[in-house]
């Protein structure tokens, strides 16, 4: 395919996208009250120790609220549409290699991220009693609704996120782009930018926050080094069997 016809092809992969998002974005318009009435659960625990309410800080912020979910729901109803477009535009230029390591990390990393989205889900009404004990009983906690529902988001993204990233770590060494060594040899910079992204997507703007996210991403590192290593050492007595005469895993 020439230039233009790969640019008319992306047009087309996009406009697709862009559509489903719009109809899974109509749906989502009336999920919103469902999935906002889940989210503010954990203000009622809240509720009961002292006065806490959700605030709308003008007239338009219950519609924005509204439409912000409309949109991300529509962007998670819609992923499997969009992320298919994705992949039929990209495999094309893929060798037969690359296109089976490819599909099978997608469709771990998927699994992954959803997982990684639920644990959120699961440990939100945690994180927001915890934060909000913090307030005084005798105070109450007036919570502007379009921050609560960033926080929200953010906390479960970055979460998601967390799980997925070790995938792309251990796939890029069966292409054969990293080695479980130099993986290991990087484990300092690989911390500080975990420690970096976390400080940028933790909700809370606190150091306990932070590190409680940046832990389960520094293990989930490690065990990526562990597959990689793994992943060397069978690639290593592969090319031993085909050629005696290379230095053996162990002597290596």
């Amino acid at each position: 395919m020439t230039l233009g016809q790969h640019l008319i092809e992306l047009r087309k992969r996009l406009f697709r996208s862009a559509l489903a998002i719009i109809v899974a974005m109509i749906a989502g318009w009336f999920l919103a009250d469902f999935v906002w009435d889940a989210l503010r659960d954990p203000i009622l625990t809240i509720a009961k120790a002292h006065h806490a309410t959700i605030n709308y800080s003008n007239i338009t912020s219950a519609f924005d609220l509204k439409i912000q979910i409309a949109l991300t729901i529509g962007l998670v109803i819609s992923s499997p549409f969009w992320l298919y477009q994705i992949f039929a535009f990209l495999v094309p230029g893929l060798t037969g290699r690359e296109k089976r390591y490819t599909f099978g990390f997608f469709f771990t990393a998927v699994p992954l991220f959803l997982a990684g989205c639920v644990a959120g889900w699961l440990v939100l009404p945690h994180i927001v009693v915890l934060l909000t004990s913090f307030v005084p009983n005798e105070d109450a906690s007036f919570i502007e609704a379009k921050d609560y529902l960033t926080f929200v988001l953010k906390l479960v993204l970055a979460i998601g996120v967390a799980f997925v990233l070790p995938v792309f770590i251990v796939l890029l060494n069966f292409l054969g782009v990293l080695s479980g060594r130099g993986i290991l040899k990087a484990w300092r910079v690989a911390v500080l930018l975990i420690c970096v992204f976390t400080a940028i997507a933790t909700p809370a703007a606190d150091v306990m926050s932070m590190f409680l996210l940046a832990i389960p991403m520094v293990v989930l590192y490690f065990a990526a080094v562990g597959i990689a290593y793994w992943h060397d050492a069978l690639a290593r007595r592969k090319a031993v069997a085909l050629d005696p005469e290379l230095p053996s895993p162990s002597a290596a």
